[in-house]
């Protein structure tokens, strides 16, 4: 294993830093997780089934409210000084890099009507950047959290998430869906979260893969991706487009059963990659519901090949992976692992392996050596651990 969750900044270090930043000790300390997605991929903006679990690598800020309309903005992790906005100045889609995530959540409150007159804050995050694990989830809310708690405004968890999502689509101008968000915010220690995006219902699945002898590998291939360069927006689009067609609101409404007769409706008006796009989405939404039975069924090793399925509909369907992602899978299943597929939105990323605990360092080294062999980075490779939505961290009650 080559990462771990551990942070870089500790909390203690944190507020001395914000303290030297900006002059004053911060009112309190939020964090908010990374997600790694078990199954379910592209299905959220099409009112489906994902199933994420929260990672233990998190986004942390120190926050200090103001009064003044100033939002001040500062990462340990990125070079440069700190980024003085106005809130009430606010625009989607003006750029600030970083830091449009967390100043799209103040604009997203106050366009909900909720009073934000100003903040300091300082983040700092070991959820690794463009590895398809969430990082901007987590900015956005562990941001929304800290005002939340500061403002008085009583959101819920998922009112949070929503918030969140709307800074990334309608500010930051990502046409994401909710997962990534609720994962962040709502997932439970020791469970994976079963999420309809269509109604935001939820259930906590217990998955404890130590009591099974099993792990949850994540492996980042250290191929950035990038979700705003219009190829995660051409997919929705093309999913959008399927479901015009179809005359439903959207591809969630398809049966399973439907899916053939289905397929064969667009074939004969709409251009193939929509056939294509219509076909993951629908065969991954059965996934997760194949998931979810075998969690429940205490079959957690039949979920393996579920997993695989997934993998190959992502490659050949969807066509969001790539060769690094590809090997991680093919290297990661001959040394022995019970399944494994790309997570996230692709183009780059990480992908996950299902395997036995025993066996779990020598799948590791097989795809470190794999990657060796075929001249690619060394990729970062962990187990993910079913961790905690965000939460006030300091000071505690």
């Amino acid at each position: 294993m080559t990462d771990n969750a551990e942070p870089t900044t500790s909390f203690t270090e944190l507020t001395a830093s914000f303290t030297e930043l900006y002059g004053t000790a911060p009112d309190g300390v939020w964090a908010a997780p990374g997600r790694v997605n078990l199954i379910g991929e592209y299905t959220d903006f099409n009112g489906g089934f994902v199933m994420p679990l929260a990672l233990p690598h998190h986004a942390r800020a120190a926050v200090a409210r103001r009064t003044d309309g100033r939002l001040r903005l500062h990462s340990t992790d990125v070079p440069g000084g700190v980024v003085s906005l106005r809130v009430d100045e606010l625009a989607p889609h003006s750029g600030h890099g970083w830091a449009a995530y967390p100043a799209g959540v103040v604009w997203a409150l106050r366009r909900a009507g909720h009073e934000i007159t100003g903040a300091d804050i300082q983040l700092t995050s070991t959820v690794p950047v463009g590895a398809g694990l969430s990082s901007s989830a987590a900015l956005e809310v562990v941001t929304a959290l800290a005002l939340n708690d500061l403002f008085e405004l009583g959101l819920s968890a998922a009112e949070i998430a929503v918030l969140g999502q709307r800074a990334e689509n309608d500010f930051v101008g990502v046409p994401c869906g909710v997962m990534d968000q609720m994962a962040s915010a709502c997932c439970t220690e020791g469970h994976a979260l079963h999420l309809d995006t269509r109604d935001l219902s939820m259930r906590q699945v217990p998955f404890d893969l130590a009591a099974h002898g099993l792990q949850l590998l994540v492996v980042d291939t250290r191929v950035k991706h990038a979700l705003g360069d219009g190829a995660y927006a051409e997919r929705r689009a093309g999913c959008e487009a399927g479901a015009r067609a179809l005359g439903v609101e959207t591809l969630r409404d398809l049966p399973y059963e439907d899916l053939d007769e289905a397929l064969a409706t667009l074939a004969a008006g709409e251009d193939e990659s929509v056939v294509r796009y219509v076909r993951h989405v629908v065969g991954d939404n059965h996934r997760v519901e194949q998931v979810i039975a075998l969690l429940d069924a205490g079959d957690v090793r039949a979920a393996g090949p579920v997993l695989n399925a997934g993998h190959v509909s992502l490659r050949d369907d969807l066509r969001v992976s790539c060769p690094e992602l590809d090997l991680v899978v093919s290297s990661a299943n001959a040394a022995g692992a019970l399944g494994a597929r790309m997570t996230g939105g692709g183009f780059g990323g990480s992908a996950i392996v299902l395997v036995e605990e025993a066996m779990a360092d020598t799948v590791a080294k097989a795809v470190s050596e794999a990657f060796s062999a075929a001249a690619y980075a060394t990729p970062g490779i962990f187990p993910a651990v079913p961790s905690a939505g965000g939460r006030r961290v300091a000071p505690t009650a």
